[in-house]
């Protein structure tokens, strides 16, 4: 083993513990939202993907990076989706106006108001 795969595997285990250990702590209502934000970052991953794809000399690493972007870009999208729905949730609901009830300029309630003002469906004298 070289000094260069100790390094990076140890690295990335330290990083692996960082991340349970900052997640374990994120209240549950907090959990999602975060998640969600995180996954919307990863972008990067995307970027990673593109450079594995450049950097191919082989069938093998041209499959590899069509997984890594087809996997990248769905994160990308979930992420902006979860945070979509979770934005929609807090959005306050217009109230249900009905058609009777809403006055034109002319002062004529709805489509019947303005059907009596023109004369439509009267009966005829």
């Amino acid at each position: 083993m070289s000094t260069a795969l100790v390094t990076d595997l140890t690295i990335f285990v330290l990083a692996l513990l960082v991340g349970i250990e900052v997640i374990g702590k994120v209240p549950a209502t907090l959990h999602t939202p975060l998640m969600s934000a995180t996954n919307s970052i990863h972008g990067i991953v995307l970027a990673g993907a593109l450079l594995i794809g450049v950097t191919a000399h082989n069938w093998v690493g041209y499959v590899l990076a069509f997984i890594a972007a087809l996997f990248a870009a769905a994160n990308v999208v979930g992420g902006y989706v979860v945070t979509g729905r979770m934005l929609k949730m807090f959005r306050k609901k217009a109230p249900q106006v009905s058609q009777e009830s809403v006055e034109s300029l002319d002062g004529h309630k709805g489509l019947k108001g303005l059907a009596g003002k023109v004369g439509i469906g009267r009966a005829q004298s």
